[in-house]
C-alpha cells in the first residue's frame, strides 16, 4: 500500500474487508473518536480513494455508506502489473527469444485487426482521431496536433506496457509497424520513447501523398 497515516491505512483495510460499511460499522474497528475517524474518512473521499453513497429512507434522513473506489483498491499490492513481464521472461527461458518474438507479433496482429475494424472511415483526419480514441481506451494518454502541412504529431504521455517494452524493445518496433499498416500511404517516424527515459513517446504521421 502507498504511504498513509495509520488511521487512513486502517480505514482502507477496513473498507477492503467491509465494502459498503456505515460509519457505525467502521467505528467497531476504532478506539479513537468518531470525529477523528470522520476527518480521515473525508480526506480519503477527497483523494478519490473512498466513495460515499447516500441511501434514502422512508422516514428520517438518508444514511451513508463507504466503499473503496477503483483507485482505492489500487493502493493494495497487485502482482498483475508485473505478471505479464514475468510470463514473457519465463517463456523466453523455456523456449527462447524467437518464441517471445512470435508471441509479441501475434499480439500486434490482433491489435492491428481491432484498429482496422474500428477505422471504418478512409478520411485521414478522422482515422487519426479514431486511433487516439482507441489507444486511450487501452490506457494510453495520447494527444494529437495537426501541423500546417496537414501532418500529425502524436504525443503519448503514458504507456501502460512500459515495463514490458523496456525489456522487450520489439514492442516499440511493432507499434511503428502497426501505425505503418494502419496508415499505408503515410510516413511514420518515432522521435522519442518513454522506455528510453523521455517524458513522452512522440510520433509523426504524415499526410498521405495519395488517398487510401
Amino acid at each position: 500500500m502507498s504511504k498513509h497515516t495509520p488511521t487512513k491505512e486502517k480505514l482502507l483495510n477496513t473498507l477492503k474487508k467491509n465494502s459498503g460499511a456505515t460509519i457505525d460499522t467502521i467505528m467497531e474497528h476504532f478506539s479513537i473518536s468518531e470525529i477523528a475517524v470522520r476527518k480521515q474518512l473525508h480526506e480519503l473521499v477527497q483523494q478519490g480513494l473512498v466513495r460515499k453513497d447516500a441511501h434514502k429512507q422512508k422516514i428520517g434522513r438518508p444514511y451513508y455508506t463507504y466503499a473503496l473506489t477503483g483507485k482505492g483498491h489500487e493502493t493494495f499490492p497487485d502482482q498483475y502489473k508485473n505478471l505479464p513481464l514475468e510470463l514473457l521472461q519465463d517463456l523466453e527461458e523455456l523456449h527462447g527469444k524467437k518464441a517471445v518474438q512470435e508471441f509479441l507479433n501475434k499480439h500486434t496482429d490482433r491489435d492491428k485487426a481491432h484498429l482496422k475494424e474500428a477505422m471504418e472511415t478512409e478520411d485521414f483526419d478522422e482515422k487519426i482521431t479514431e486511433l487516439a480514441r482507441k489507444q486511450n481506451e487501452k490506457g494510453y494518454m495520447l494527444e494529437v496536433e495537426r501541423t500546417n502541412a496537414g501532418n500529425y504529431e502524436i504525443r503519448n504521455f503514458h504507456c501502460p506496457v512500459a515495463n514490458i517494452a523496456t525489456c522487450y524493445p520489439q514492442m516499440c518496433t511493432n507499434e511503428k509497424k502497426l501505425f505503418e499498416e494502419v496508415f499505408p500511404y503515410s510516413e511514420v517516424e518515432a522521435h522519442t520513447f518513454i522506455t528510453k527515459g523521455e517524458p513522452m513517446c512522440r510520433w509523426t504521421i504524415t499526410k498521405p501523398e495519395k488517398d487510401d
